[in-house]
C-alpha cells in the first residue's frame, strides 16, 4: 500500500487548486495525483476551514481520545463490579488473582485491572506461571487426611482428626485443622448445634386473624404478604409482596437491594394505590404476614392504620401459618430465580416484574380459580359491578 503524500504538499495543491486558475483535473494532472484524491483534499481541507460541515482532524482526534477514554473508564468500572462481586462472596477469597485472569479472559487488559485494584503486576505474572503454592499443597493433602478420619470416627473432634493426621504423615497445628473443619463443616456427631445468630424473634403486634384459611368471598378481604431474597452478582435481591387470596393476583410489590421496613411498606402502598385506581374500596381489608421485623415496625403498622387495614401474624416457626404465600414464592422460585445465575440486580428485578405481570397475571391459569388467570378471575368478578351499575 502507498505511503500518504507529506501534508506540506497537500496543503500546497489545495491551495493552488483554489485559486481557479487551471481546471481541477489539469491541477491533478500537474501534480501527478488522481483526479479523485484531489477532490478528496479539497473537501477534507473545507471541513478543516469551516466552509462546509464535518468532522475536522481535530475533532476527530480528540473524538478518537474520548472514545478510548471512554472505552477505558468501562473496562475500570467493569473491574471494579467485578470486585465488588468476587468480594463478597461467602468464602472471602484469598487473593485477587483469580479475578485478574478473569478479566484478561474477559478482554480487560491486566495493566488497568492491576491499576485499579492496586496490585503489582509482577507477583501476578509469578502466580499465573505457578498458581498453586507449596503452602496450598500441603494445606490441601492435610483436608484429605481429615476427610479420611472424619469419615472413619464421624465422631471425632478437630484435636482428635489432627492426630488422626499427623499419624499418616499431614503435620498440622489443631487451629488449623478448626479451620479446615469450619470451612467444610466436617464437625463431631457429638457436637451441640448451634443457633443461627441467638437472637428470639420479637413478640407479634397483631394477632392471628387468619388461622391457615386462605379463603375469602371477594377481593380485597383478605391480603398476604411476605419477603424473598436471591443472590446476583451485585449482592442480594429482596422482593416483598402482597397477595390477594380472592384472586391469587400480586396486587403490589417492592423490589430493593435492602431489607428493611420501607421494603414492606413501599409494597403496601403500591397495593393500595392500584386498588383505588381500579376503583376499589381497601378499607377493612386483613394483610396477614409472618413476624418479620419488617412487618412489626413502628412505621409499617402507621402504615396499616393510615389506610384503615387489619394486621394478622402467624407463629413463630409455623410455615403453613402463611403457606399461601410460600407457594408463591416457590412457584417464582422454581420459574424465574433458579433458572439462571442472574449477573446484576437490574436484570433479576426485570425478570420477575416480567414474570409476575405477563405469565403469573395474565398466562398461568390456576386450579383453584378453576382454570382461569388471576386477571381473568378479577374480570369476571367486576363485570356483573359494572352492568349493575
Amino acid at each position: 500500500m502507498p505511503k500518504p503524500h507529506p501534508r506540506e504538499f497537500r496543503d500546497d495543491v489545495v491551495a493552488v487548486a483554489r485559486k481557479g486558475d487551471a481546471p481541477i483535473s489539469q491541477v491533478a494532472k500537474d501534480f501527478g495525483i488522481s483526479d479523485s484524491c484531489l477532490r478528496n483534499w479539497l473537501a477534507k481541507a473545507d471541513i478543516e476551514d469551516g466552509r462546509r460541515p464535518g468532522t475536522s482532524s481535530a475533532e476527530s482526534s480528540e473524538l478518537k481520545e474520548l472514545r478510548r477514554r471512554n472505552r477505558l473508564l468501562e473496562q475500570e468500572n467493569e473491574v471494579l463490579r467485578r470486585a465488588a462481586a468476587y468480594l463478597s462472596q461467602a468464602n472471602l477469597p484469598e487473593m485477587m488473582y483469580p479475578l485478574v485472569r478473569e478479566l484478561a479472559v474477559d478482554g480487560i487488559p491486566v495493566t488497568v485491572t492491576c491499576r485499579v485494584l492496586k496490585i503489582a503486576r509482577q507477583p501476578y505474572y509469578r502466580w499465573l506461571a505457578d498458581p498453586i503454592t507449596d503452602q496450598e499443597l500441603s494445606r490441601a493433602y492435610l483436608a484429605d487426611a481429615v476427610f479420611d478420619a472424619h469419615r472413619d470416627d464421624p465422631e471425632f473432634g478437630h484435636r482428635l482428626l489432627a492426630d488422626e493426621a499427623r499419624a499418616v504423615g499431614q503435620a498440622g497445628c489443631d487451629r488449623t485443622v478448626w479451620r479446615i473443619c469450619r470451612d467444610q463443616q466436617w464437625w463431631s456427631v457429638f457436637g451441640k448445634k448451634r443457633g443461627k445468630n441467638g437472637k428470639k424473634p420479637g413478640p407479634p403486634v397483631h394477632d392471628d386473624l387468619v388461622h391457615r384459611d386462605f379463603t375469602a368471598a371477594g377481593p380485597n378481604q383478605l391480603w398476604l404478604t411476605d419477603i424473598t431474597e436471591h443472590p446476583t452478582g451485585e449482592g442480594k435481591v429482596y422482593l416483598c409482596a402482597v397477595k390477594d387470596v380472592y384472586s391469587n393476583r400480586i396486587v403490589g410489590y417492592s423490589i430493593s437491594d435492602r431489607m428493611r421496613s420501607r421494603l414492606a411498606i413501599q409494597a403496601l402502598e403500591s397495593a393500595v394505590r392500584r386498588r383505588q385506581r381500579d376503583g376499589h374500596d381497601v378499607a377493612g381489608c386483613v394483610l396477614h404476614s409472618d413476624r418479620g421485623s419488617q412487618f412489626r415496625s413502628r412505621k409499617f403498622v402507621r402504615a396499616l392504620r393510615r389506610h384503615d387495614l387489619a394486621g394478622s401474624m402467624g407463629q413463630v416457626g409455623a410455615a403453613g401459618d402463611n403457606a399461601a404465600m410460600e407457594s408463591f414464592f416457590a412457584l417464582l422460585q422454581k420459574n424465574v430465580l433458579d433458572r439462571h445465575i442472574w449477573t446484576s440486580r437490574v436484570q433479576l428485578r426485570i425478570a420477575i416484574i416480567t414474570w409476575i405481570e405477563r405469565t403469573y397475571h395474565r398466562r398461568r391459569r390456576q386450579d383453584r380459580l378453576h382454570g382461569l388467570t388471576p386477571i381473568e378471575r378479577e374480570l369476571i368478578m367486576n363485570t356483573p359491578a359494572t352492568q349493575a351499575a
